[in-house]
């Protein structure tokens, strides 16, 4: 059943590393809802600054927490102000030392996340669903995806019956694994209710070993800047 699977779950282990990684130990379900609690937060403090990913490290003192976006100028602020700002926050939330790492998505069109959020807004303010829709696609197969599905659910329309609705173009391999898939799900909430909606975007195949931290190869997955690089770099079919 893999059309029924998450995709991300699904090859967490073989082309997708986890997005929390520490040992838990005793302490396991604190530090899960504490992971949590900052990704939440993170997500409200800088909702205009199109964060997609919110990746936790943890040793016994330190806290790392990367933080994916389109927009990295807003995060930072002018000479690092608002950056020193948010680590003091999240030093209150962790009781921890924190160190903060911001990484520029280049091309927002390739990560599902943003797609869906920018789908989510334009029906929040009242434009039509298919025309949102149609134009995140055309935006994404411009990047050069090899595929992109979204399924939007709820009262489209304010129809009083609920129905879902699905648009797709190019292939989406869901039970392949070694075929590069990101997908989310954002609602978006109008007068009538909540709508979901759903992306599945297909970037590629990784042919060989990919490295599964999350903070090595990230440039190359998202197209943004890392500290740090494989030395084996997986092969991508075009």
């Amino acid at each position: 059943m893999g059309q029924k699977t998450n995709p991300i779950g699904n090859r967490l282990g073989i082309i997708r590393g986890w997005e929390s990684n520490w040992y838990g130990g005793n302490d396991y379900g604190d530090k899960l809802a504490e992971d949590d609690k900052i990704r939440k937060y993170v997500h409200a403090r800088l909702s205009k600054a199109s964060v997609s990913r919110v990746i936790i490290e943890r040793t016994l003192k330190l806290v790392t927490v990367t933080i994916t976006t389109a927009r990295p100028g807003i995060i930072i602020g002018k000479g690092g102000q608002e950056v020193d700002k948010l680590k003091e926050e999240l030093k209150k939330i962790t009781n921890k030392e924190v160190q903060l790492n911001v990484f520029e998505i280049k091309r927002p069109e390739l990560d599902a996340f943003l797609v869906a959020s920018s789908v989510a807004r334009q029906i929040e303010s009242r434009i039509s669903y298919k025309r949102a829709i149609k134009m995140a696609i055309a935006a994404t197969m411009r990047m050069n995806a090899e595929g992109i599905k979204i399924q939007i659910s709820g009262r489209l329309n304010g129809a009083e019956m609920a129905r879902s609705e699905h648009f797709k173009e190019g292939r989406i391999p869901l039970s392949t694994f070694r075929a590069d898939i990101d997908y989310a799900l954002v609602e978006a909430h109008t007068t009538y209710g909540r709508l979901g909606i759903k992306v599945w975007i297909m970037k590629g195949e990784v042919y060989g070993k990919r490295e599964l931290s999350p903070l090595v190869g990230l440039s190359k997955k998202q197209g943004g800047k890392a500290a740090s690089a494989s030395n084996s770099k997986p092969r991508r079919r075009k």
